[in-house]
């Protein structure tokens, strides 16, 4: 091992021994279930705004978006940056305040709580649905931010790609399941600063390596459909494809997935003062933008690289892992690079880390929170149900850890189809649940069903098929699911008085 690995691995140590030093400190201020999965509705706007920003970039940010810029150029990484921009700022404007005081009103700490309280379902059906489906789109969300650690640390240092994923999860869970959400939320604030970090010092070594801005514009500009929003790179034939008006509508269609993130909702549902979320929304918007070109712009400077000889040519998911080789190039050069490539690859880190322990709490408060104690009615102590939490939470992981096995696997493209997953079950009964004092239990439970099946379906049947119908599943699945909340609900007898009622005072609060 070389000094260069050596100052590389004492920072990324650095870092992550912060991490859990964060989580051991808050582990004291968790009292009941409801600190540990909303940290008692505590969160300030400063860190409501960046630990929902950061929870939702995931490794997504630093591998899979500079991943397909690098390859493809910037139609797809573009148009999928201005749909989650946008879905950013309305998810703020108009669910972020709603949520927070709704969610209070019916005294509701997770999202399954919410829907069924929101719709006094005294069957738990909504419950249980809502909460089997954090489940099954949050395990392979996790397990693909294990595999981003394992690929790190495989690509760094030549570590067995197994073991390097087992630690990284290892320290995840280790705050996680004892800080909770308070320890989760904080993290996620530094991390999101170290993720600043990390963008800025790639761009600027990046660019002064490339020879200059005016080379890294060159290069792109010589590759066929690179620098369109109308055509995309097609790395096989060499040549640029048209993207259809369809094709772009598909891909802005990622904006429509943050409605029903249950990690980010929470955050929402946490801050302190509903009177802060103005703030919060600034905040978020302005780091997501601004992050995301940077993230692109990352991936047009490593192809630059690639061409000119300075960084190897990546294809397929290798390309992935184009800031990794960058921050390793950087390394090469100077003691003091290497403590910024350091940061850099504690960046990739935070990428994941600070999506991980969100999915985690989410999956885990669904299981004990709302399926052991919500549906079966199982009666647990409040220190009992944190030794639970905690229980489950490690399950899950474990379970994270099984389906990243396979190293071959998209980062990109599992975040892709569980994004997806989330956007078009829960989206479409959030938004009616906030804003339509119509919709009813039966029709939110025949949104969350019809979402979930239409994401698989068309993922894997339709899809397939080609031409039109060759879109991202969560358009179709997003649109089937809302329509079927409205017919359901209207078919199905109108909402009892007291329900009615309810939304009536929160609509009331809202307007003060």
């Amino acid at each position: 091992m070389n000094t260069t690995d050596i100052i590389i691995i004492g920072t990324i140590i650095a870092y992550l021994v912060v991490m859990v030093t964060v989580g051991f400190i808050f582990s004291k201020k968790n009292d009941n279930v409801g600190d540990f999965y909303l940290g008692g509705r505590k969160l300030g706007p400063l860190v409501t705004a960046m630990s929902a920003e950061a929870s939702d970039m995931s490794s997504w940010l630093l591998m899979g978006l500079p991943g397909v810029a690098y390859l493809t150029g910037g139609a797809e990484a573009g148009w999928t940056a201005i749909g989650l921009a946008i879905g950013t700022y309305l998810n703020w404007l108009f669910v972020a305040k709603r949520l927070r005081v709704y969610s209070q009103r019916c005294g509701a700490i997770t999202i399954p709580d919410f829907f069924s309280r929101r719709y006094k379902d005294g069957s738990r059906v909504l419950m249980g649905v809502s909460a089997l489906i954090i489940l099954i789109f949050f395990v392979p969300y996790t397990a693909s931010g294990f595999s981003a650690c394992g690929k790190l640390f495989s690509s760094l240092f030549g570590w067995n790609y197994h073991l390097a994923m087992i630690i990284s999860a290892v320290i995840i869970i280790s705050y996680t399941c004892t800080g909770g959400f308070l320890a989760a939320s904080t993290t996620d604030l530094i991390q999101s600063i170290v993720m600043t970090v990390a963008l800025i010092s790639i761009v600027l070594f990046g660019v002064s390596a490339a020879g200059g801005f005016g080379n890294v514009v060159d290069n792109a500009d010589s590759i066929a459909g690179y620098l369109s929003l109308s055509h995309i790179h097609n790395t096989e034939t060499g040549g640029a494809d048209k993207y259809t008006v369809l094709t772009i509508a598909s891909i802005l269609a990622w904006g429509l997935g943050y409605f029903g993130m249950p990690h980010i909702l929470l955050r929402f549902m946490a801050i302190e003062d509903k009177d802060k979320i103005k703030t919060s929304r600034r905040i978020a918007s302005v780091w997501v933008v601004i992050s995301m070109g940077i993230a692109i712009l990352i991936g047009f400077i490593g192809n630059a690289l690639s061409k000119s000889g300075k960084l190897e040519m990546l294809d397929g998911s290798n390309s992935e892992k184009v800031v990794i080789k960058i921050a390793q190039y950087m390394s090469e050069h100077h003691a003091g690079l290497a403590v910024i490539a350091g940061l850099v690859f504690a960046g990739i880190l935070a990428c994941t880390m600070s999506t991980s322990d969100s999915q985690l709490l989410a999956a885990s408060s669904s299981m004990s929170e709302n399926i052991l104690k919500g549906v079966f009615n199982v009666k647990m102590s409040d220190k009992t149900s944190m030794t639970v939490a905690r229980a489950v939470l490690l399950v899950i992981a474990a379970l994270g850890i099984i389906l990243a096995w396979d190293q071959d696997s998209s980062v990109f493209r599992v975040v892709s189809f569980a994004w997806a997953g989330f956007g078009a079950t829960f989206g479409p009964v959030m938004l009616t649940a906030l804003f339509w004092k119509r919709s009813n239990r039966w029709g939110a439970i025949a949104g969350l069903i019809v979402g979930a099946v239409m994401v698989f379906v068309w993922k894997f049947v339709i899809a397939p098929v080609g031409g039109i119908f060759a879109i991202y599943e969560l358009l179709p699945a997003f649109i089937c699911a809302l329509v079927a909340v409205i017919i359901v609900s209207l078919i199905t007898g109108a909402p009892e008085k007291e329900i009615t009622e309810e939304f009536d005072t929160v609509k009331a609060e809202l307007s003060k």
